[in-house]
């Protein structure tokens, strides 16, 4: 799935779903940990709850209720990130 296009989606705060999704890295009631070609996605919330997710197709969905996305570069450490 290198290089291929990926999109999100946040619907009423409360639905998160994306394509092009490579892999799940973490996931909590407050936050997801994505990774796609690009670099990583943060989703941070509350109540989040993984509904789907297919690593063939790279589709990702999520409920719950989501306050905050945040794109990581390639290269940034998780863990760094997930601790501030």
């Amino acid at each position: 799935m290198e290089g291929a296009k990926h999109g999100i989606t946040v619907e009423e705060c409360k639905l998160f779903s994306a394509t092009g999704i490579e892999s799940v890295d973490g996931f909590s009631s407050a936050r997801i940990a994505l990774s796609y070609a690009g670099g990583r996605i943060l989703v941070a919330g509350s109540g989040l709850k993984i509904t789907a997710f297919s690593k063939s197709s790279g589709a990702f969905c999520a409920n719950g209720t989501v306050t905050e996305v945040r794109y990581l570069p390639k290269g940034i450490k998780l863990a760094r990130r997930l601790l501030k």
